[in-house]
C-alpha cells in the first residue's frame, strides 16, 4: 500500500522557461540513468528480497523516494514548456521559445503530451524496463545499484552544467545530493554484510567444487602486439582472498573448433547443407 503527499519533495521552480532543457529533462526521466529505471529496480528488488526485511524495507522506501523525482522532474518538465505556442500563429518565428521548438526541442510535448512530460528518453524513446536489474541476490543487486546511482549522478551533473537556470541548478542540485547518498547507502548494505572480501564472488553461496578454480584469477591478454598492462588485476592478492592475480600472454586456444554437423532435413537449409560433399 503507497500514501502521497501532494507537494513535492523538494521546492522545483524555473526562472526562465525553456523547451529545449524539457527535452534534456527526459533523460533524467525515461533514459538508461533516469529516475524511472531506479525506482522500478528498486521495487523488484524490494518484491525479491529474502533474508535481511531491513534491506527490503530500505530498498521499497528508496524506490518510493524515486518516484517523488520522477514526480519533480515531470514538473519541472512542465515548467520549461510554460509559454510555449500551441499554434505557429500564436508566437512570432522571432520569439525565443518558437525558436527552440523549432530549433531542437522536442515537438511530442506539443503534439502528444499538451507540454508536459513524458515516460520517455530525451530522444523520445519510451522506456522499456529492459535495464531493470533485481536477481534476488543481495550483494548483486547492491553492486548494480551503486552503478545505476553513479551514472544518474553523471547525468544530473551534466544537466547541472547545461542550464544557467538557477531554480533547476537548485533543483538538480538536489537530486545530485540525493544520488550521493543512495551511492553511500547501497556500499553501506555491502559493508554491513561483512564489505567486499566476504560478499565476493557474487554469489558467494556457489561451492569452489562447482568452479574451475584454475581459471578465477588471470587476466586474460589477447593483444598480439604488446605485453599486458600491469596494475592491481595482473599481480598481488585477489580481492575475495581466495587467489593470487596473474597473466596469460596471448593464450592458445584450449576448446575445439566449433563445427556443426549437417543441418536436418526439411529445416529450410539448402541440399548441400544437408548431404554435405565427403
Amino acid at each position: 500500500m503507497f500514501h502521497h503527499s501532494s507537494k513535492l519533495q523538494y521546492p522545483v521552480k524555473v526562472d526562465k522557461p525553456d523547451p529545449e532543457f524539457a527535452m534534456l529533462l527526459q533523460q533524467a526521466i525515461g533514459g538508461v540513468e533516469g529516475e524511472i529505471r531506479v525506482a522500478m529496480q528498486y521495487f523488484f528488488q524490494a518484491m525479491g528480497a529474502r533474508g535481511d526485511d531491513r534491506i527490503r524495507d530500505m530498498l521499497m522506501s528508496t524506490a518510493t523516494e524515486e518516484l517523488a523525482h520522477i514526480e519533480m522532474l515531470a514538473h519541472a518538465v512542465a515548467l520549461n514548456l510554460e509559454g510555449a505556442p500551441v499554434s505557429y500563429q500564436e508566437k512570432s518565428a522571432q520569439d525565443p521559445v518558437v525558436r527552440a521548438i523549432l530549433g531542437g526541442a522536442n515537438p511530442r510535448h506539443l503534439l502528444s503530451s499538451g507540454l508536459s512530460a513524458m515516460p520517455v528518453n530525451s530522444n523520445g524513446v519510451p522506456f522499456d524496463m529492459s535495464h531493470i536489474y533485481a536477481t534476488g541476490n543481495v550483494a548483486a543487486d547492491m553492486l548494480a545499484n551503486v552503478t545505476a546511482e553513479a551514472s544518474g549522478r553523471m547525468l544530473a551533473s551534466r544537466l547541472y552544467n547545461w542550464t544557467d537556470d538557477h531554480g533547476m541548478k537548485d533543483f538538480l542540485s538536489f537530486l545530485i545530493a540525493r544520488d550521493t547518498m543512495h551511492q553511500q547507502q547501497w556500499l553501506a548494505v555491502i559493508e554491513e554484510m561483512g564489505g567486499m572480501e566476504a560478499q565476493l564472488p557474487v554469489p558467494n553461496a556457489t561451492p569452489e567444487a562447482h568452479e574451475a578454480m584454475q581459471h578465477s584469477y588471470y587476466y586474460l591478454n589477447t593483444l598480439l602486439d604488446k605485453e599486458a598492462p600491469q596494475g592491481r588485476w595482473s599481480q598481488g592478492p585477489s580481492f575475495d582472498g581466495r587467489g593470487e592475480f596473474s597473466v596469460k600472454n596471448q593464450p592458445a586456444p584450449e576448446g575445439q573448433e566449433p563445427k556443426l554437423g549437417p543441418a536436418k532435413p526439411h529445416s529450410g537449409a539448402q541440399e548441400e547443407q544437408i548431404n554435405p560433399p565427403k
